[in-house]
């Protein structure tokens, strides 16, 4: 089992059953998180005694993915991970003014199949654990010597078919112990499991949700995205209606604009008829076209108007800035070409 697959509390109760000192949780947090440290061996590790860190090393792994491959662009880098079982999973560095982002996969694979998305033509082969996304942040780290300020968890996968790693992957990344990443710089996209949502309005972190929403109707949402034929927007909305009270936090949704199919001024009135009052937040975002998908991006004049449409009925609306027009980015393409080959 990876090492970081441990919250501090876990490894606090691990050490206390080994008869160790509790304080030894904090010491090896320090020495897998601090960014001046970062062992790969636990023999690095040298205030713990060298009995510790041969039961460590019998019981834990300390690496459980690798660089395959980074393709760079202008204020981006996208990687391709092999983990340990030879499946791939990727993750997009992004650099903002106000810091480093670092959007992250939670699954090999994905069952939600949406239509439009890289990720879903590949089916779920399996949850990544709590470590494998840890190490996602570590690796981008290293590699590109940057401090990773943000998290969005929007990669391959739905977050929410992986919700106890999820918890545990925030728990463990904003620990001041660990990566120190604060909550409100955290947020996890899910494209409407409606029981997950209500569950995660009790969540005890202040994190960000994201709805990947892309269609104003039910019949539209159908046509797109299969999970509308199990939770249809009416109880959609009612849970995020119930997170917001609970929370009080806002919510942004997502919405791809896809080319003369959710792109219209009826479906941008649409949008702004079922956020009307809601503290909602609209990121419009420009598609990524594939050559396995047959979808196109909507042009620069429609993307304009719908953005028009939403702030003249008060909808907080912003266009997504893009990233790595010259590389695979669209989510799961860069897996996609590996596993194409």
């Amino acid at each position: 089992m990876s090492i970081y697959n441990l919250t501090i509390e876990e490894l606090t109760d691990y050490f206390l059953k080994n008869n160790e000192k509790k304080f030894f949780a904090k010491e090896l947090f320090s020495w897998l998180y601090e960014k001046d440290k970062r062992i790969t061996d636990f023999d690095m590790a040298t205030n713990l005694k060298k009995s510790t860190r041969e039961r460590l090393k019998a019981e834990f792994k300390i690496s459980t993915l690798d660089i395959v491959t980074v393709e760079k662009a202008k204020d981006v880098r996208k990687y391709l991970f092999k983990l340990n079982d030879g499946e791939h999973i990727e993750a997009v560095l992004m650099h903002h003014d106000y810091g480093n982002s670092l959007c992250i996969s939670s699954q090999v694979g994905c069952n939600m199949g949406c239509k439009f998305c890289e990720s879903g033509r590949r089916k779920k082969v399996r949850n990544l654990t709590s470590g494998e996304m840890v190490e996602q942040i570590l690796k981008v780290e290293s590699e590109g010597k940057v401090r990773i300020s943000h998290v969005v968890i929007m990669g391959i996968g739905e977050p929410f078919d992986n919700y106890d790693n999820i918890c545990k992957f925030i728990k463990i990344i904003n620990h001041q112990n660990g990566l120190n990443i604060g909550s409100r710089h955290i947020t996890v996209s899910t494209c409407g499991l409606v029981p997950k949502i209500l569950d995660f309005a009790n969540f005890p972190y202040q994190v960000n949700l994201a709805i990947s929403l892309h269609a104003p109707t039910d019949e539209l949402r159908k046509q797109l995205m299969p999970i509308a034929k199990v939770y249809p927007l009416k109880e959609l909305m009612e849970s995020i209606k119930i997170y917001l009270e609970k929370t009080n936090r806002r919510v942004t949704f997502e919405y791809i604009l896809l080319k003369d199919i959710n792109d219209k001024e009826e479906d941008a009135n649409n949008l702004s008829k079922l956020l009307k009052g809601i503290n909602a937040y609209v990121n419009l975002i420009p598609y990524n076209e594939t050559e396995a998908l047959q979808f196109a991006r909507s042009n620069a004049l429609t993307i304009a108007k719908f953005y028009d449409i939403l702030k003249k009925n008060n909808i907080t609306v912003t266009i997504r800035r893009e990233f790595g027009g010259t590389i695979s980015a669209a989510c799961g393409q860069l897996r996609s070409k590996k596993e194409d080959i």
